[in-house]
C-alpha cells in the first residue's frame, strides 16, 4: 500500500480504481481544484463513508494536512495514500501547458463585453477614474479579481483614446516558492508584463497576536504605494469588485456600528499626490468567477504564509472571517429578495442627512440637534 503518489503516478492509474478527495474547506475548493475531485472538508472526513475497494488518493493545498490524514485512514482499513505536493503542485503542472491568452482577450470583447468589460469602462467613466496622462500602478495579488483588472486594462489602452501609462506590480511579501510560480506562469500565459518585487511583509506579522491581517494589509498598501512613486506612478489600482463594496457597507453596520463604504478612488493620506483608484466597482464577482472557468484558468486563492501550511484545509479552528460571515448573510437576504445587493449599493448613494442623528466629515461631528431649533 502506497503512502505517497505523483501526480504522473494517479494520472497513469485508470479512473474508476481511485478517488480523489479535496480535503480544503468548500470555499477554497470553488476557488479551484483538481479535474475530477471530490470535496471532503478534512472536518468531516473522519466521519465520511468512504468506498474500501478503491484507491482513497487525498490532496490539500501543499500535501501537508493530506499526509496525516491519509495515515489516520491507513490505520482504518483503507487503502489511502497522499497526493505529493497537494493542489498546488498540480495547478503548476496545469499551467505549463496554458495557452490561454487570445481566448481570454476575445472572451472580454465578446462573452463578456456587457457583464464585465461594460461595467469597467463604466466605473472608469463616471468616477473618473484614469485621465490623460496618468502613471497607473496595476497591483497584481494573483488572484482572479487582480489578474482580470490587468487583462481589462490593457484591453483600455488598445482603445488609446487618451495617453496613460501602465506598470503591472506584483509585490512578493514572502509568498512559497509554488504560489510565486503559479503568479509568473499565469501573468506568462496571460500576457501581462509584470515587475515583481520583494518585501519582508510576512516575516515582520507572523508572530503578530493581534490583528496581523490588518497590519499585513496596511503594510503591503504601503509598500505598493512607495514602488509606484519610484516608477513615477500617480495612482495605484487595486482589484476591489461589487461585491467588496457591499460587504464592506454591511461590515461596518453590524460589526463597526457605522455607516461607511469602500470608495471608487481615494487620495492617499501619506503619500502626496498619490491617489487609489478601484476600476472594478461595478463587477459583480459571480461573472469573474464566470470568466475564470469559461476560460479555465486557475488562480491561487490565498498566497498568505498562515495558510501556506494548509490551515485553510482546518477551518474547525475558527468560524471564519467577518466578511465570510457577510457572504453568508447576503446570500441568506438574496433567496427573499433578489435585489438585495442593488439596494445595499444604492443605500449609500441615497442618503439623505435630514434623516440622520449624526455624522462626521473633516470639520468634525455634526448632531441633528445643532440646527433643530433654528428650522
Amino acid at each position: 500500500m502506497k503512502e505517497e503518489i505523483t501526480l504522473s503516478d494517479m494520472q497513469a492509474l485508470p479512473k474508476d480504481s481511485y478517488l480523489l478527495i479535496d480535503m480544503r474547506d468548500a470555499y477554497a475548493f470553488g476557488f479551484g481544484h483538481i479535474d475530477g475531485a471530490v470535496n471532503i472538508p478534512h472536518i468531516e472526513l473522519e466521519n465520511a463513508v468512504l468506498p474500501k475497494d478503491k484507491i482513497l488518493i487525498l490532496c490539500c493545498r501543499s500535501g501537508i494536512l493530506s499526509r496525516a490524514s491519509a495515515e489516520l485512514l491507513r490505520e482504518k482499513g483503507y487503502n489511502a495514500c497522499n497526493l505529493v505536493g497537494g493542489y498546488c503542485e498540480w495547478l503548476s503542472a496545469h499551467l505549463e501547458h496554458a495557452e490561454v491568452r487570445d481566448k481570454v482577450e476575445n472572451s472580454i470583447r465578446k462573452k463578456f463585453h456587457r457583464t464585465i468589460w461594460s461595467k469597467f469602462a463604466k466605473a472608469v467613466t463616471i468616477y473618473d477614474l484614469v485621465k490623460p496622462g496618468d502613471r497607473i500602478a496595476v497591483c497584481i495579488s494573483g488572484g482572479k479579481d487582480s489578474m482580470l483588472m490587468a487583462k481589462l486594462f490593457q484591453e483600455l489602452k488598445m482603445h488609446d483614446k487618451f495617453p496613460f501609462d501602465l506598470f503591472f506590480l506584483v509585490m512578493d511579501p514572502g509568498y512559497s516558492p509554488e504560489n510565486r510560480s503559479i503568479i509568473e506562469k499565469n501573468a506568462a500565459a496571460l500576457g501581462i508584463p509584470v515587475t515583481i518585487f520583494q518585501t519582508d511583509i510576512f516575516n515582520s506579522v507572523y508572530h503578530v497576536q493581534n490583528n496581523p491581517c490588518y497590519l499585513c494589509a496596511r503594510m503591503r498598501r504601503g509598500h505598493l504605494y512607495n514602488q509606484a512613486r519610484s516608477l513615477g506612478c500617480n495612482k495605484i489600482a487595486l482589484g476591489h469588485h461589487f461585491d467588496d463594496v457591499i460587504e464592506t457597507i454591511l461590515m461596518g453596520m453590524i460589526y463597526g456600528g457605522q455607516v461607511q463604504t469602500m470608495m471608487p478612488k481615494l487620495h492617499s493620506a501619506n503619500f502626496e499626490g498619490m491617489e487609489l483608484i478601484r476600476p472594478m466597482y461595478l463587477i459583480r464577482e459571480s461573472e469573474i468567477k464566470h470568466w475564470r472557468d469559461y476560460n479555465n484558468l486557475h488562480f491561487i486563492q490565498c498566497a498568505c504564509r498562515f495558510t501556506d501550511t494548509c490551515t485553510t484545509c482546518n477551518p474547525s479552528s475558527n468560524t471564519g472571517s467577518k466578511r465570510q460571515e457577510i457572504k453568508h448573510l447576503i446570500a441568506q437576504l438574496r433567496e427573499i429578495h433578489p435585489q438585495i445587493e442593488m439596494n445595499i449599493f444604492r443605500s449609500v448613494e441615497n442618503v439623505n442627512l435630514k434623516t440622520i442623528i449624526s455624522y462626521k466629515d473633516d470639520s468634525g461631528i455634526h448632531h441633528f440637534l445643532d440646527d433643530y431649533d433654528k428650522q
